[in-house]
């Protein structure tokens, strides 16, 4: 068994750096964008998210099944990132434009456009998430290779996080006047042209190695027939949506809890840009770094005790911090970072076992069926990713509009204590539920050890007699 070099292991990391720059706009600032910016209102957006995600969610199974039965010299998952990275870049300033339009033309173009960029991006992950299945079957490089990933997601995360606002400061200056929609289009050209050259990064360092066993025909009814028989994969599945849940409602709600819960968003002043650093921004870059930290302890947390106990302690912690985190107010600015801190870690270590997870499900189902299909397996894991995002978006517009949002105005008590709720209570609700979905999860370390075991004599055509 080839173990993989640090040279392709970064190289696999550089894709995630692409997805999380533009998943953490969408995550972090669309929202905002298309309130405070673009101008439509929180409840039409909630519930485009919503329509939009939902068609996705749907894209992303044919996306894995397209992945599988594609054929090319490069194999059958990195050409999607050569082939898909312009577009990428593309659509994401689309997504990040405000055209000159009456305001029910303005919702067309962002359906329109944010649909589309949706098609892309599930164009790209799908085939991205699914080259960890075949780059190894090394369950130690496995987890390290998501390790990798998330090392870099989270660090393409920090750059949009730590720069998006003072970018979007800086460039909205527009001789003399403020143009805020001008800003927001430069600042996402910039991330997309760093995407599309990070994605050619993954597809020229990355190889494909674990083919499906040759004697396997192509059968999407059989396909689906396994997929629907593999338990664990349901399990992985909800337990991945609400773990989205959980990560996207505190995203969403940051930039609103600082900007109309906060007297100053103001920290301090950058010198050199002569704009300002805002608490929101301290506050997510430090998520980000924390979420470094968890993803760098998962591997060794995880070898100690196992993936499956390791991601409920992880959520079962995180559902505890978020409870208490309610019961901060603005002047405990300290305890509220602290906490940012300590609840991030958790996210950080779920992650990169959610996608190893993915990958040994993708050998379980070979393992008791004798077919392979990994694309449509992890194509799950793009549909948790986004399922979860989806409801986690939907529910922040609606909450906001339930509890009176007015944007670019001062907040009502009540809306404050529904934005308070969104940084503390309802993610806790997705924490905790993932973790209930995790206590039926059966693929422990030894169970997949076997498994690996009797894949590989089967697929050097040894005699293996264990079942």
């Amino acid at each position: 068994m080839e173990k993989l070099k640090l040279k392709e292991k970064a190289g696999y990391g550089f894709g995630d750096f692409a997805s999380s720059m533009f998943w953490k706009m969408f995550s972090v600032y669309l929202l905002f964008f298309y309130t405070d910016v673009f101008g439509i209102s929180a409840a039409v957006v909630g519930t485009m998210f919503l329509v939009t995600r939902i068609f996705d969610g749907l894209n992303d199974p044919i996306m894995g099944i397209l992945a599988d039965r594609t054929n090319t010299k490069w194999g059958k998952f990195r050409p999607y990132l050569l082939w898909m990275a312009i577009p990428f870049a593309l659509f994401g300033v689309l997504t990040f434009t405000t055209p000159d339009l009456t305001t029910s033309s303005k919702i067309i173009y962002a359906y329109v456009t944010y649909c589309l960029m949706m098609i892309v991006y599930t164009a790209v992950n799908v085939p991205y998430a699914s080259l960890l299945g075949v780059m190894t079957s090394n369950l130690k490089d496995r987890t390290s290779l998501a390790s990798f990933r998330f090392i870099f997601a989270f660090a393409g995360s920090i750059l949009v996080l730590a720069t998006a606002e003072p970018l979007v400061e800086y460039l909205s200056n527009d001789q003399g006047a403020i143009n805020p929609q001008k800003g927001w289009q430069q600042t996402m050209t910039i991330y997309g042209i760093i995407a599309a050259i990070f994605f050619f990064g993954t597809f020229y360092l990355t190889r494909e190695r674990i083919q499906p066993p040759k004697e396997q025909k192509t059968d999407l009814r059989s396909d689906l027939k396994d997929l629907a028989k593999n338990v664990p994969w349901f399990i992985l599945l909800g337990a991945g949506i609400f773990t989205l849940i959980f990560n996207s409602i505190r995203d969403g709600s940051t930039i609103y809890y600082f900007k109309y819960y906060f007297v100053s968003q103001e920290a301090f002043q950058l010198p050199l840009l002569n704009v300002p650093l805002t608490y929101s921004t301290l506050y997510l870059v430090l998520g980000q770094a924390a979420n470094i930290i968890g993803v760098v302890l998962a591997k060794p947390i995880s070898d100690a005790i196992g993936k499956k106990k390791t991601f409920m302690g992880a959520m079962i912690l995180a559902t505890v911090l978020s409870c208490i985190f309610f019961f901060f107010g603005a002047e405990q600015l300290s305890l509220i970072f602290i906490f940012q801190f300590l609840i991030s870690i958790c996210a950080g270590i779920v992650f990169p076992l959610l996608w190893s997870m993915y990958a040994d499900i993708a050998d379980y189902s070979e393992w008791e069926t004798g077919r392979r299909a990994t694309g449509l397996i992890f194509s799950s894991s793009s549909m948790s990713q986004k399922m979860g995002w989806t409801l986690g978006g939907a529910l922040t517009g609606w909450i906001l509009a339930y509890y009176g949002f007015e944007a670019n105005m001062d907040q009502t008590e009540e809306a404050k204590t529904g934005i308070r709720l969104m940084m503390s209570v309802l993610p806790a609700l997705g924490a905790l539920i993932s973790s209930i979905f995790m206590i039926f999860y059966k693929l422990d370390d030894n169970f997949m050890i076997k498994i690996n075991k009797e894949l590989s004599l089967r697929r050097n055509k040894e005699p293996n007699t264990e079942k």
